[in-house]
Formats: structure tokens, C-alpha cells, sequence
């Protein structure tokens, strides 16, 4: 597709459409205490059925849709993506999208030794793969299932060994996991990988959320710049998330993620779609739109550009900018579980 034949369409607050984030399933063999805490996501909790999820063919023709509208980046999503078995047929669709630029993927790390020459292979750029401690003990009670460290980082070495593009995330929960901030950005920096720390946001309505389980930026830039300076790097696009820094003297990178003390709601370009096909146009929703159900009525690819642009165009969501300590508590939101990170 032509980049003049490509729609270009903004929300009430002038944010364009650039983004998104699919979800393929809404289950993961994680029970993370930030996102599926097992107490409440234990053996009898009842995930999406698989009638229920998006079809290769449905995500496929949504893609297009979104790429028609705008979107340059597509990032699968879950729970974990990588218990979706048809996940390399997927990629290997959407990379054939005219206009679509970059494909990515969101991981617990745990079977890319198995998947990653894969999906490689089926045209996946990009990994960015989840690790909140290196400390075993400190990771096991994290994920919640007990798993160790090593088999996330020999997840990442297969990853960088496919020729796949490799972040590391590490969402920091005071009193969890704050003491691995300096042994992990030494880690990466040594291993020439970009590491972003996320502080603990609250979404969805399960993870308990409180601000004084948040560890800020400000707070974690400090330890790391004592262990080796920093300096900042400029933005790349319009909608980055992270703040970006350098260890002076090398090209090696570190960011932060900063939703909670450092909003960045007036520059978000991305929509989301969940595994069973509703439109969330923001991280912290309470409620979507079914694109699915129009898709098995029968909608046509224009009716669908339709429904999404009439959506995108009255966008208001700033949901960061606006939180306070009461309505982060009160405010039900979707699980990002369920909607993807």
C-alpha cells in the first residue's frame, strides 16, 4: 500500500492512530503479582474458551484494517503469547501487510528456545521479554509458579541468537523486587541489552495497587546513574513511552518507564485489542467494542475501518494524567491479563 493511500486519522486530543497491540490469548503460565496474582487466577478460574478467541484469519483482517487507518507497529500480546500454537502462522501473515512496518512481541521469555528461529523465520522483528529479578528466590515468588531465572535468560540468548531484536522489561514493586534495580541494569549493561524498568502501575483491578508499592523513576534513575552515569538520548518517534539513557561511554541502553510519576497519555497512539476481539482504546479501560462481533455478522473491511476511525475520532482517554490515589481504587478496570500490557 501506497503511504499517500493510507488513511491518517486523530482523536479529540490530535493523537494519531500508529498502534496496536493485539492480544492473542488471554492465558499465561505466569501468575505474576502485578497481573495474575494465583489467588486470584488459580486452578478454577475460567480463561476465554477457544471458540471465543480471534481466529489467524480474524487478527489478520483487523490488522489490515488498522494498517489502512494508520498503524505502522503491530506487538502481540496475552497473557503469554507463546501458548498460542498457531502464533508463527500469524506472524507470517501479518508481515505480509503492505504498510505494516514492524511486528513485535511481548514474552515471559520461557519457550523461545523453542519458538524463536521460528519466529524469526516468519517474519518477527522484535522480542521484549519480561524479567523482574535475577535472584532466584526474589523471581520465583514474582512470577508466582516457582519458575527460575535461568531458563528466561536462555530464552533471550535463543531470541538473540534468531537474529530477533532483544528488550528486557522489569516492572519493580517496592518491597518485592526493588533490590535487584542495580544487579539487573549491571547485568544487561555488561550483556549489551536494553533494559526498561516499568514502575508498578494499577491496572486492572486485582493486583493491588497501592502508590506506595510504586519505586519512581526518579528513584530508580538515581541508583543506576551512582553505579554508572547517564546520559539522556532523544526520542526516536512521537509516542514513545520510555525515557531513554545512555551509560556514558558506550551504546548500551537504559529506560524507564514512568506511568505513574511521568504521564505520557497526551502523546499514546496505541489501541488495543483483546484475545476475544474487543477495541480498548486505553491501558486502563473498563469497557471495549466488539470488532468480532461485527466480523462474524459479516462486516466488510470498510465497515470495520468505519467502526475503529469513529471510535479513535472521539477518544478523550488520559487516564495517567488524571489518576489520584482514590480513583486508582475505585475505577474498575479491564485485566491487562486479558487486554495485553
Amino acid at each position: 500500500m501506497e503511504e499517500r493511500d493510507r488513511m491518517k486519522i486523530t482523536d479529540r486530543l490530535a493523537r494519531p492512530l500508529r498502534d496496536l497491540r493485539l492480544s492473542v490469548t488471554d492465558q499465561c503460565n505466569f501468575r505474576c503479582v502485578y497481573c495474575m496474582p494465583a489467588e486470584v487466577f488459580g486452578p478454577n478460574f475460567r480463561f476465554l474458551t477457544e471458540d471465543q478467541l480471534l481466529t489467524v484469519d480474524e487478527m489478520v483482517r483487523l490488522a489490515e484494517c488498522f494498517v489502512e487507518l494508520g498503524v505502522e507497529k503491530v506487538r502481540l500480546t496475552g497473557g503469554e503469547p507463546l501458548l498460542r500454537r498457531d502464533l508463527d502462522a500469524l506472524i507470517e501473515r501479518l508481515s505480509m501487510i503492505p504498510g505494516l512496518r514492524d511486528i513485535a512481541l511481548t514474552t515471559n521469555g520461557i519457550h523461545l528456545v523453542k519458538w524463536a528461529k521460528r519466529l524469526k523465520a516468519a517474519g518477527l522483528k522484535r522480542v521484549n521479554v519480561s524479567l523482574d529479578a535475577l535472584d532466584d528466590d526474589i523471581f520465583r515468588n514474582m512470577n508466582g509458579v516457582g519458575v527460575r531465572v535461568a531458563p528466561v535468560l536462555k530464552g533471550i540468548e535463543a531470541a538473540r541468537e534468531a537474529g530477533l531484536g532483544v528488550k528486557v522489561n522489569m516492572v519493580v514493586k517496592k518491597g518485592w523486587n526493588d533490590s535487584q534495580i542495580v544487579p539487573m541494569a549491571a547485568y544487561f549493561k555488561d550483556s549489551g541489552i536494553p533494559l526498561r524498568f516499568i514502575e508498578f502501575m494499577d491496572v486492572g483491578t486485582t493486583n493491588g495497587w497501592d502508590f506506595s508499592h510504586v519505586v519512581t523513576k526518579k528513584e530508580m534513575y538515581e541508583q543506576i546513574n551512582a553505579m554508572h552515569p547517564l546520559e539522556p538520548v532523544e526520542k526516536e518517534y512521537f509516542g514513545e513511552v520510555a525515557s531513554r539513557y545512555r551509560y556514558v561511554g558506550t551504546n548500551v541502553e537504559v529506560g524507564f518507564i514512568a506511568s505513574v510519576t511521568e504521564t505520557f497519555c497526551r502523546s499514546c497512539t496505541r489501541a488495543r485489542i483483546s484475545a476475544d476481539g474487543k477495541l480498548y482504546t486505553c491501558l486502563f479501560a473498563s469497557q471495549g467494542v466488539s470488532l468480532k462481533d461485527k466480523l462474524r455478522a459479516g462486516a466488510g473491511k470498510e465497515e470495520l475501518k468505519a467502526l475503529i476511525a469513529a471510535i479513535w475520532s472521539q477518544r478523550t482517554d488520559r487516564y495517567s494524567e488524571e489518576r489520584t490515589a482514590e480513583t486508582a481504587k475505585q475505577q474498575r478496570k479491564i485485566e491487562m491479563s486479558y487486554i495485553g500490557g
